[in-house]
């Protein structure tokens, strides 16, 4: 897509990034009921959540708050769920880092699943061109604005939210709306079997390290397969420069 402008992109970025929203506001209502539920004052939690800005790290920080453990196991913990930004980082960082810091620094910190997974396929094709990073900023504000209304909502109605509205299947079907648009080759298929079946057998591994370890067996799946289909295609292109020369 040509973009006339840097508003367009940011804008474009913005646009596409609403219909994931209805996904987010059970997530974060149910952060910020949880919050209020343990006593919280909503100017901890929402301060909280302003410097946090990582909704699943959030939701088991408040757990292991809730059962008392020690801090150095809540910052662990929350660090380990949390190396996947890492992994994220290191996919978008051929495509912006000669960006000044002025761009990255905030860049770095709007990072999310969502603004990663609707950024990092149209960065690898090119086709966001010179505006990459305003179509990356339009994703990232408006899931961050969204994020902070939606605890701010938990905040604000705590409990009388009935349970009836099973605001936690919510979750789940926001990822699977960010996954399958992306399934489109033998990688990104793989990358999500394995990934997947990775997650479920490795559960009940500590501290959630099942997240790492699938996020980890995901990606190298995905780049085995994306070699082979490389190598595949080279052998093939060989044997027809052979033949036509034979």
């Amino acid at each position: 897509m040509h973009y006339r402008s840097a508003g367009h992109a940011f804008g474009h970025g913005v646009q596409t990034l609403i219909p994931l929203i209805p996904g987010v506001i059970p997530f974060g209502l149910v952060t910020g009921v949880m919050a209020t539920e343990m006593g919280m004052s909503p100017g901890t939690t929402m301060g909280m959540t302003l410097l946090f800005y990582s909704g699943s790290a959030q939701m088991v920080a408040l757990q292991l708050m809730h059962t008392a453990a020690l801090p150095l196991t809540i910052v662990v913990t929350a660090l380990i769920i949390n190396l996947r930004f890492m992994m994220y980082s290191a996919s978008l960082a051929p495509h912006l880092h000669k960006l000044p810091r002025r761009w990255t620094w905030p860049m770095s910190y709007l990072l999310s699943d969502q603004s990663f997974a609707l950024s990092s396929l149209k960065l690898v094709s090119g086709e966001l061109g010179v505006h990459a990073r305003h179509f990356y900023m339009g994703t990232a504000l408006a899931m961050y604005l969204a994020w902070q209304f939606s605890v701010l909502a938990g905040v604000i109605l705590g409990a009388r939210i009935p349970e009836t509205w099973s605001l936690g299947f919510a979750i789940p079907l926001s990822f699977l709306a960010l996954l399958v648009p992306n399934l489109r080759s033998p990688a990104t298929l793989g990358a999500a079997i394995v990934g997947g079946a990775i997650a479920v057998l490795a559960i009940k591994l500590p501290y959630n390290l099942g997240l790492v370890t699938a996020s980890i067996g995901g990606v190298v799946a995905g780049v085995l397969i994306e070699n082979l289909r490389k190598d595949t295609a080279r052998d093939a292109s060989t044997n027809a420069i052979e033949g036509e020369a034979q």
